[in-house]
């Protein structure tokens, strides 16, 4: 049985796949609020459930040159004015563990990066503050391993977690997704989340920042739909070609509809018709 979590009147871990979408890093007030605004407006004329995400600070960039973000105080002030105008969730990560109690006071799902996902005291600081967990499956872990994750969660109190698969390192500069992993995640009784641009981004691809393969969001995302997900992750700007982070794996704004259209398309036809495809725990 898998443990559902209602955000805003959403629900994660039944029905159709909700969506999580925004901008690698928030590069601007204004940037946020029309990436939100634009996304919302084609979620509700689609009955697609949406959650804004966006980081403060991309803490773990190819070079110290990088763009990171506006910082801790100024990103959470931004993020509550998407919430507060736009009227949508929010979601961010945090990379320390003194950064869970601030964040929590504005965010409404806390993620832990995929780097940093075997840090226990980052974990359990998320996990006390009582808010859902999106959980990354870092590149150079199994999937089985992701239980272990999952129980420091549940030992801090919170059984609130979402597993995100975002691919897994396959030689130098790439990565490649087993969707098994969404199957055998989802077997340890939490919903599942398939990151689709950042399974698609080449590490350190361009030298000094990381390149990627937009091209392939479509293709992966349908493959990680018919296999059964709750929450679809995709990062979107109005150009990302200018984008000041990932913005070779983004999603064009102006392609998000059809892109979902094709998607809920299916998803609805694999959960109306076949179920999710779920795995005895091994």
């Amino acid at each position: 049985m898998v443990k559902k979590i209602t955000i805003d009147g959403m629900t994660i871990g039944e029905g159709r796949f909700v969506l999580v979408a925004g901008p690698c890093v928030l590069e601007s007030l204004e940037l946020a609020l029309e990436v939100a605004c634009e996304v919302k407006k084609i979620c509700d004329g689609l009955g697609l459930g949406y959650i804004f995400k966006s980081s403060f600070d991309k803490a773990n960039r190819t070079s110290i040159y990088s763009f990171r973000g506006p910082g801790l105080e100024v990103g959470l002030r931004w993020l509550e004015e998407v919430k507060t105008k736009v009227g949508v969730p929010v979601l961010t990560d945090i990379h320390e563990p003194k950064q869970a109690d601030l964040v929590s006071s504005v965010v409404d799902i806390i993620q832990i990066p995929a780097f940093l996902c075997r840090q226990t005291d980052l974990i359990m600081s998320a996990a006390k503050t009582g808010k859902p967990l999106n959980i990354k499956k870092a590149q150079f872990l199994s999937p089985y391993d992701m239980r272990f994750v999952l129980e420091k969660a549940k030992e801090s109190g919170n059984d609130q977690v979402i597993l995100c698969e975002r691919g897994t390192t396959f030689g130098y500069k790439q990565l490649v997704v087993d969707f098994r992993s969404l199957s055998i995640m989802r077997s340890f009784g939490c919903p599942v989340m398939f990151d689709a641009t950042h399974s698609v981004q080449m590490p350190g691809g361009q030298g000094a920042s990381s390149g990627g393969k937009r091209q392939f969001v479509l293709p992966l995302s349908r493959a990680a739909v018919s296999v059964g997900i709750d929450a679809l992750f995709m990062e979107v700007h109005p150009d990302p070609d200018n984008a000041k982070s990932d913005g070779p794996n983004m999603v064009a704004l102006s392609n998000l509809r059809g892109l979902l259209e094709e998607l809920i398309a299916l998803d609805d036809l694999v959960k109306n018709k076949l179920g999710c495809v779920e795995i005895e725990e091994a």
